[in-house]
């Protein structure tokens, strides 16, 4: 063949505390490239350019490659761009070839607009990659399925989709074949983070998301010893955390026995330390189990609950409406019973969604038992989800802003040299017009930051069981009331309506902070930080107990004498802060931490009046500056809630029942 033809590989993941992802696409195409390959010895994999780099440092360690190949996504497409860019400036002759989702099918001016990549291949890459590598000195593209390319006129032509790969056994796997082998030796001063596959395809065909567009809908597994190997491998090269890359973790029977097994092999050896699964949308039984074995062992840090809407209209224009809403909620209510924290995902301005369906809905789940975290997720639009037609979006009148996507918790220097990606969020809908847009927004956030950061949880979960108000109804009290009488309340609301139109205008998605870690912040944490930095806790206490006894009154309702002063000094005086050096005592009238954990559990025990002294404990933990703070309560806390004391009686003495 002549001489040796040098591949160059890039795959930029997000590095983060001095770990970074092993990875796992181009992997999979330098495996099966070295497996099939006519003349294998022809060709020499340099090591793959793997994290955020500067262009030019990236440029620098592909200099000598024939073929460069990139796998882009959302957090990577403009950075490997900008250093494809600058390759072609160097060597014309260097080929460029982008796979991935981010690489649009439906675009047909992506390479008119970017002519310096020679290709664009569609679907799975690994028989691409070969096609492309054996046609690399003829430069005849015209016969290799699956790629899109300018011809001689600069016309695009995309070439008929080849057939996808049903048995996945002809695929080696990276990890064994010893591919990251030199990339781990060249880098040993950091952690890697393994991606793993245990299966290709997703059943299912929700319009916001380009997994099933990707590898189209039917399941195929790679083999059980394959897979059960890989999990030694990691063990043995100490590997802490793997992020499995299933649509549906749970949906094959035999995804039990590898959750048992990676259970085991933590027992045995310490590693991984944790194994993040996306779980099947149709919970199931084995979903379940799988769930709870991973929990058992320590090896997740919350399971998500993945509704994004229960609207039944929303759910039908997202394609969604095959997926049981009632079969999450149950999982909720079992992962509760267990004490298994979880974690919801609702996703804000879907098709067809309105406010009213938006804030009925979180008051719904909270009523259903979750407790401890929804994850509001703002609506990006993917290149290649059906959401991406602009035909689709028109249909909805979907409004999008292109804004920069940003890391939640990220580092201020995440993005060098100005090269940062960017997302179109939808910021409002014919459904929900911007002004609803920003009231749902604001809802959310609220709802985070009284009920799930625990500001306000022990009071709000009382006055619903005692008053029978909604959680919507709680929250909007601070959303949509009337604030004017209390400046921290109003002051707290206007600074998240403003960030809401922030974004509604380009800007980011999570509030910056030069003086906490500094990082960026979700809004909710942003104000709490604030709210205990500037020493306002305290007045914030006093204004909610005020507009609370309003709307409790408002209603119709009562509540016994004291109760929602004695709820709201209990939460106050149990929020985790720094700088706490001694133990705390609150007396009540009524058992109303014991009543409080009952039902976050998903339990209920009788409200019972009775004299309790509460022994609140601040100090076998402490925080002995705000950085310290903000990391491990308000930022680690986020997932598992975790923003309260221990609180335990030392004294009771019953009095009757309410």
């Amino acid at each position: 063949m002549g001489a040796e033809i040098k591949v160059g590989l890039v795959q930029i993941n997000n590095s983060f505390s001095n770990q970074n992802y092993l990875p796992l696409s181009v992997g999979m195409l330098q495996a099966y490239a070295q497996r099939y390959l006519k003349r294998p010895e022809n060709y020499q994999f340099l090591l793959p350019v793997f994290s955020r780099i500067p262009p030019a440092q990236a440029v620098d360690c592909l200099r000598d490659a024939d073929i460069v190949f990139f796998s882009t996504y959302v957090w990577n497409i403009r950075i490997s761009l900008e250093i494809a860019r600058r390759l072609k400036l160097r060597n014309p002759e260097t080929v460029i070839v982008f796979g991935g989702p981010q690489v649009p099918d439906r675009d047909e001016m992506f390479l008119t607009t970017h002519p310096f990549i020679d290709i664009a291949a569609h679907g799975e890459g690994e028989q691409t990659g070969v096609f492309i590598l054996e046609n690399l000195h003829a430069r005849n593209w015209a016969s290799i399925p699956s790629i899109s390319f300018l011809d001689d006129r600069g016309v695009r032509v995309r070439n008929p989709s080849g057939a996808r790969a049903k048995d996945l056994s002809l695929f080696p796997s990276p990890y064994l074949e010893g591919v990251f082998e030199p990339l781990m030796e060249a880098n040993q001063s950091g952690q890697w983070i393994a991606l793993w596959e245990t299966n290709r395809g997703c059943p299912f065909s929700c319009t916001f998301c380009d997994w099933g567009s990707a590898i189209a809908s039917k399941v195929y597994p790679f083999e059980i010893e394959r897979l059960l190997k890989e999990m030694e491998w990691f063990a043995q090269h100490r590997i802490e955390f793997i992020f499995c890359c299933d649509a549906n973790f749970g949906i094959l029977s035999r995804d039990i026995d590898i959750a048992t097994f990676a259970a085991n092999m933590k027992k045995q050896t310490g590693y991984p330390k944790a194994m993040s699964v996306q779980a099947t949308k149709n919970a199931t039984e084995r979903a379940y189990i799988a769930q709870k074995i991973l929990s058992d062992a320590g090896l997740n840090k919350g399971i998500d609950i993945a509704l994004q809407s229960v609207d039944p209209a929303t759910l039908k224009s997202i394609k969604r409406d095959n997926i049981s809403t009632e079969t999450y909620q149950e999982l909720q209510r079992r992962f509760s019973k267990d004490n298994i924290e979880t974690y919801t995902d609702l996703i804000l301005g879907l098709p067809n969604e309105t406010y009213d369906s938006f804030a009925n809905a979180v008051s719904a789940i909270v009523e259903n038992g979750q407790h401890n975290r929804i994850q509001f997720n703002n609506l990006s639009i993917l290149p290649n989800a059906e959401m991406g037609d602009p035909e689709y979006q028109k249909r909805y009148g979907l409004l999008t802003i292109e804004t920069r996507t940003i890391n939640i918790h990220g580092e201020l220097s995440e993005s060098e040299n100005d090269i940062y990606e960017t997302q179109m969020l939808v910021v409002g809908s014919d459904a929900m017009p911007k002004p609803d847009w920003v009231r749902a927004r604001t809802f959310g956030w609220l709802a985070a930051l009284l009920h799930f950061d625990k500001v306000l949880q022990i009071p709000f979960i009382l006055m619903h069981d005692l008053c029978g108000l909604s959680y919507r109804e709680l929250i909007e009290v601070f959303s949509e009331g009337d604030l004017d009488e209390y400046p921290v309340l109003s002051s707290l609301r206007s600074v998240l309506r403003m960030k809401a139109k922030d974004i509604q205008d380009g800007g980011p998605e999570y509030c910056l902070s030069t003086e906490w870690l500094p990082i960026w912040w979700p809004a909710d944490e942003y104000v709490l930080i604030q709210l205990c930095f500037e020493n306002k806790l305290g007045l914030f206490y006093e204004e909610a107990e005020q507009v609370l006894q309003k709307r409790i009154e408002a209603g119709g309702k009562a509540l016994p004498e004291k109760l929602l002063h004695e709820a709201l000094e209990l939460n106050r005086q149990s929020l985790k802060l720094p700088f706490q050096t001694e133990d705390q005592y609150v007396d009540t009238s009524f058992n109303i931490w014991e009543y409080y954990r009952a039902a976050i559990r998903g339990g209920q025990i009788p409200f019972e009046p009775k004299a309790v002294r509460y022994h609140i404990d601040r100090t076998s933990k402490s925080w002995g500056s705000w950085d310290d703070w903000c990391r491990d309560v308000v930022w680690y806390g986020n997932k598992k809630g975790a923003y309260l004391y221990g609180s335990e009686p030392v004294e009771a003495q019953l009095s009757g029942h309410f």
